[in-house]
């Protein structure tokens, strides 16, 4: 593999991303910071670091993932780094331009139905199976996804919120749901009794399109341990996104338009005594085409 940042630093790749305040009560972690711009960097690259130093990865390995676009996107970064082949199984009605991103860093796209990522898992695992050297980060099934979210997001989290302030709420959508299940964790072992509150997409539109959260299944979200949840239609996420971007010369993506939403209709019905927490998941111009 070719002499890279990873290897020598892997967290040289990352930066501590920003906690910036959206209201008195509301604070967002700025996850449109990170290298690719998107909070999939984190987990993608923790697990890579992670396979590297088990030799579940060399110089002939190809590296193997179902994605609907922003984990597609870091892993083909850092198979670049690597000097390794990539190869993402997506949904063939993703965005455009998270295709170009994986194509731009020399990926190789392989396209399942429209909005089936049960089938692009299944087409994820038979490559694998079939091909010694490809390896798969398996995110919608590792529990390292949920070990970085709860050791890096949660602790910059924790250690960014004002010193007087408690987080009453943490407000999140789920792809895999590492993230909301890594920060759970990393309030069970604070002890805190912050609510975690999912963001999911209306299930009575045929096809949503708040890519990146709700793809068919719970996968690592474990209902029991969260608080309830907050429905958001595609059309109010896409307006919120882009009331967004022009009210603060932030350019974010459609899911982290549902966060801000949630987040909001939360402080609204509960008025919470402490802050609200949620995530800038990803930049916005990957969506240009669909929103």
């Amino acid at each position: 593999m070719t002499k890279s940042l990873i290897l020598d630093d892997p967290w040289k790749m990352l930066r501590t991303t920003e906690l910036i305040k959206i209201s008195s009560r509301l604070y967002a972690k700025l996850e449109v910071t990170n290298p690719t711009g998107s909070i999939k960097d984190r987990p993608v690259l923790f697990i890579v670091k992670k396979a590297i130093e088990a030799n579940l990865i060399n110089e002939n390995t190809v590296l193997v993932e179902a994605s609907s676009g922003n984990t597609g996107i870091s892993l083909s970064a850092i198979g670049a780094a690597l000097g390794l082949k990539v190869k993402i199984i997506m949904p063939v009605n993703m965005s455009v331009e998270r295709k170009q991103m994986m194509t731009s860093f020399g990926a190789t796209l392989i396209d399942a139905p429209a909005s089936d990522f049960s089938r692009a898992i299944e087409m994820r695992n038979k490559i694998v199976a079939d091909n010694e050297n490809y390896w798969s980060p398996m995110q919608f099934e590792n529990r390292q996804n949920i070990d970085c979210h709860r050791d890096t997001t949660a602790k910059e989290i924790f250690e960014q919120i004002p010193k007087s302030a408690s987080i009453s709420a943490f407000i999140s959508g789920a792809g895999t749901g590492g993230t909301i299940m890594g920060f759970r964790e990393a309030c069970i072992l604070r002890g805190t009794d912050t609510k975690c509150i999912l963001v999911k997409p209306d299930p009575d539109e045929d096809r949503h399109g708040i890519q990146g959260i709700g793809d068919g299944d719970d996968y690592l979200v474990k209902r029991n341990l969260l608080d309830g949840e907050y429905i958001i239609s595609t059309r109010d996420a896409v307006i919120r996104s882009q009331r967004f971007a022009k009210e603060s010369g932030v350019l974010i993506g459609i899911s982290a338009g549902a966060n801000l939403l949630a987040a909001e209709k939360f402080i609204k019905e509960n008025n919470p005594s402490g802050i609200v927490v949620t995530i800038l998941c990803d930049r916005g111009e990957r969506y240009l085409s669909v929103s």
